[in-house]
């Protein structure tokens, strides 16, 4: 047992979830300094919306398993996914 009272392979689950969620952060900061830029791709909004909208469809009420499986583990997915598909310049500003 670690520190914490939990067995090794579930601490080391537990924190390779927060690293996830923790990238997903700076994912949704990349998203939002993509949309204010002027340079921004055409298509970067109308899928950032869908995404929006696949965030907060009906099936996460209808269906709450589902919903939390989508949330935790899907749309983090399709984040990183929209977000490698954006141009050089703007997955790696200058600071």
């Amino acid at each position: 047992m670690g520190l914490t009272g939990m067995s090794p392979g579930k601490e080391n689950r537990m924190w390779r979830l927060f690293l996830f969620w923790r990238q997903g952060g700076r994912d949704l900061k990349l998203l939002w300094r993509a949309l204010k830029h002027p340079d921004r791709p055409a298509w970067l909004l109308p899928a950032a919306v869908l995404l929006a909208f696949f965030a907060l469809d009906p099936l996460n009420l209808a269906l709450p398993m589902l919903g939390a499986v989508d949330d935790l583990v899907i749309l983090p997915l399709a984040l990183r996914a929209l977000l490698s598909a954006l141009p050089p310049a703007l997955r790696n500003p200058a600071r």
